[in-house]
């Protein structure tokens, strides 16, 4: 089998994506509006296209006659139980980091605010659907594409930095506010990729472990569990409040690809 270049494979399929979504998407916008109940319902619709084209994509390009299961949703009750530790593994992360930086007097514990159990709700509803979303495209679709191309740690490689760069598709003002996270959004992109490696090619533990961070990182920032001291710079505890873009976080990361990658090389 002839195999088209990666580059051209990722345009042809954001190409028929976009083909298939416009029309839809177009027509809820001018009966509908933007915004609200509308802005969710078409990116429900994109992420069902999504799947529905993935299906299609795998039979016809790589003929595969389980597609879903080749960019990582299988493996049964195997994949709940990745996802559900991964989802563990998310909350212990971020409470651990706010944990030693509580210890270390850079912030001060607040009272749980009012309804934080709905708060809580919605920040897991959040979390299941980010992680289930952004992993089965980046760690699934996309991470397989680049290894049917590149050598394995070329494609985790660039897997990270595609996955780190589309989170910057904003105005100008909000690029330059926020590019100190540009490698802890890689760093994550990479442990992602690296536990769907040290789990066998399943998405359960990558899709839980994000949901879990995601789902946390909600709880303590909308909720604001926690209050700035200003002992510590922002370059060490994450500049406009985000770990992962000061380097208290980014070491927290570095230890679990360190830990993972140590996993997946002595992996049988």
């Amino acid at each position: 089998m002839i195999r088209r270049p990666f580059w051209l494979r990722l345009l042809s399929f954001a190409l028929t994506l976009l083909l298939l979504w416009l029309p839809l998407g177009l027509s809820i916008y001018f009966f509908w509006g933007e915004g609200g109940a509308a802005s969710f319902v078409n990116m429900g619709l994109l992420y069902l296209i999504f799947i529905l084209l993935l299906r299609v994509w795998g039979r016809r390009v790589h003929q595969q006659r389980s597609p879903l299961g080749f960019y990582g949703l299988k493996g049964g009750w195997l994949f709940g139980r990745d996802a559900l530790g991964g989802w563990f593994g998310g909350v212990i992360l971020v409470a651990l980091l706010f944990l030693i930086e509580g210890l270390l007097g850079w912030v001060t514990w607040q009272g749980l605010p009012d309804r934080f159990g709905l708060l809580l709700l919605n920040g897991a509803l959040t979390g299941v659907a980010v992680g289930f979303a952004e992993e089965l495209l980046f760690r699934g679709w996309l991470l397989q594409e680049l290894e049917l191309e590149y050598q394995p740690w070329f494609a985790l490689l660039l897997n990270g930095l595609i996955f780190a760069a589309l989170h910057y598709l904003h105005p100008l003002e909000v690029i330059l506010a926020t590019w100190p996270q540009f490698f802890g959004l890689a760093l994550l992109g990479w442990i992602l990729g690296l536990s769907k490696w040290a789990f066998g090619g399943r998405l359960g533990f990558p899709m839980g472990l994000h949901g879990g961070l995601v789902w946390a990182y909600f709880g303590v920032n909308a909720g604001n569990l926690v209050s700035y001291t200003g002992v510590a710079p922002e370059w060490l505890t994450g500049v406009n409040g985000n770990p992962i873009a000061g380097l208290m976080g980014v070491c927290l990361l570095v230890l679990v690809a360190l830990g993972l990658s140590y996993r997946v090389a002595t992996a049988p």
